[in-house]
């Protein structure tokens, strides 16, 4: 039986009891205390509203306007060969993949090896692994503030858990690949990830969301990390959804003493995206790399709130997101980077560079510092424009036809953020789906 949401704050509140009685929940108990507690967070606010000063070029309506489900109990099928489609050629990796929110065991990789890495599901590991996951979920993400959150919180069924001991650098990617297929009704799903590195360990983590048709669904994503002293992470998220989707993520990271993390977003999906990123360096010496690129058409919109707290001194962290916007889609980049007292001697940067193929694309962006320290060195700016017809012209007067020096043109502004990634079979797939929606827009006409 389907538990139906109607877009009301009620709804989402009042579903939480049926959720629970519903035989889905199969967590321990302090998982049900857990969620209870949350609920209240979302009843305290809604959804937000254009009044609040975080989501003023984001107008919610029509999320609050569409009922979603939670529908049924088991896994839709999904081929092997539907899956594979899904990787990337070349790349050795363990792999696991999820069904509308749901574990999929077979075809996903379980790993629990001799040197202590876990990478399984939440559900899984919140059972066998339950102090250690107690110890971290939920308390990094704010359930109590961010209404989206506090959904997930309430509602998740599942994610996956990745756990790297203390000394292991484990160099085999982790690619989990979450997957939304068309059950007849707009769903609501929330996966839940909970990532955590141990003290001078390392890992590489893909989160890859796809859909196997164009439906309507609300993937309401949390992830959050833990990066303990000495540890070392490079991030990926990729969204390549349903061109109707409602997409909501948060990644939450709380790093500590000399830890580095890569972040590397790439947004291609979704009709309304929201892609919210908040590391905090919480402890000395810490550096956070943050890199997107988010490519919108239609009517699409695509919201990205970077929040970058410097709560300890002698931390660097630096922002590249570049967004191309064509047909009358709408993109969003509210960047804050916040200084904390006492959290000298921090090395800031934050660029946004955005490229308009169409008159009627729109981008609002909004660098912003936040300093309650004096012994800092902090940089933001925004860039927007189009194609530069001189730099084309240029290209054309040297015998390359006007269609290729606009690929060219555009290769080399979206290789900035991704010439960044260390995942070679990656970038190149990436690269090469970043072509392939630039010549579908000049075939349409656009990319001018």
């Amino acid at each position: 039986m389907a538990i139906v949401f109607d877009g009301t704050r009620e709804s989402y509140v009042e579903g939480l009891s049926e959720f629970l009685g519903s035989g889905r929940n199969t967590l321990p108990e302090w998982v049900t205390d857990l969620r209870r507690e949350a609920i209240s967070g979302f009843g305290n606010t809604g959804f937000p509203m254009l009044s609040d000063e975080e989501w003023r070029f984001t107008n919610l309506d029509v999320l609050r306007r569409t009922s979603f489900s939670i529908v049924g109990n088991g896994i839709s099928d999904v081929s092997e060969k539907t899956v594979d489609s899904y990787g990337f050629s070349g790349l050795s990796c363990v792999r696991l993949v999820f069904v509308n929110g749901r574990f999929a065991s077979p075809p996903s990789d379980e790993l629990r090896d001799e040197e202590g890495v876990i990478a399984t599901s939440l559900s899984k590991a919140a059972c066998e692994y339950s102090d250690l996951v107690r110890n971290h979920l939920a308390r990094y993400a704010d359930y109590e503030k961010d209404p989206f959150i506090s959904l997930n919180t309430s509602y998740f069924e599942d994610g996956v858990f990745i756990y790297v001991p203390d000394g292991v650098v484990f160099e085999k990617p982790v690619h989990v690949l979450y997957i939304s297929t068309d059950e007849g009704q707009p769903m609501f799903v929330n996966p839940r990830n909970l990532i955590v590195v141990g003290q001078s360990s390392g890992a590489k983590v893909v989160e890859h969301y796809v859909s196997t048709s164009q439906n309507v669904y609300f993937s309401n994503v949390v992830t959050e990390v833990v990066c303990g002293e000495n540890a070392n992470l490079e991030h990926y998220r990729l969204e390549f959804e349903s061109q109707k989707a409602f997409n909501f993520s948060t990644l939450r990271v709380n790093q500590r003493k000399n830890s580095n993390i890569a972040s590397h977003s790439v947004l291609c999906g979704g009709a309304l995206v929201r892609n919210n990123i908040h590391p905090v360096l919480a402890g000395e010496g810490c550096n956070s790399d943050i890199y997107g690129l988010f490519m919108s058409e239609g009517r699409q919109h695509m919201d990205n709130f970077m929040r970058v707290e410097h709560a300890s001194p002698h931390c660097d962290s630096r922002q590249f997101y570049n967004g191309v916007l064509d047909g009358r889609s709408k993109g969003v980049f509210h960047g804050r980077i916040m200084v904390h007292e006492g959290a000298e001697k921090t090395d800031a940067k934050q660029t946004n560079r955005n490229l308009l193929l169409s008159d009627m694309a729109q981008i609002d962006t909004k660098p912003q510092l936040e300093i309650y320290n004096d012994d800092v060195k902090c940089t933001h700016g925004a860039t927007i424009g189009q194609m530069d017809e001189e730099a084309l012209f240029y290209l054309c007067s040297r015998g390359i036809p006007m269609r290729k020096a606009k690929i060219i043109m555009l290769r080399a502004f979206t290789n900035e953020t991704l010439e960044n990634m260390s995942i070679s079979s990656i970038r190149d797939a990436l690269e090469d789906s970043v072509m392939q929606w630039f010549e579908r827009r000049l075939e349409n006409g656009s990319g001018r």
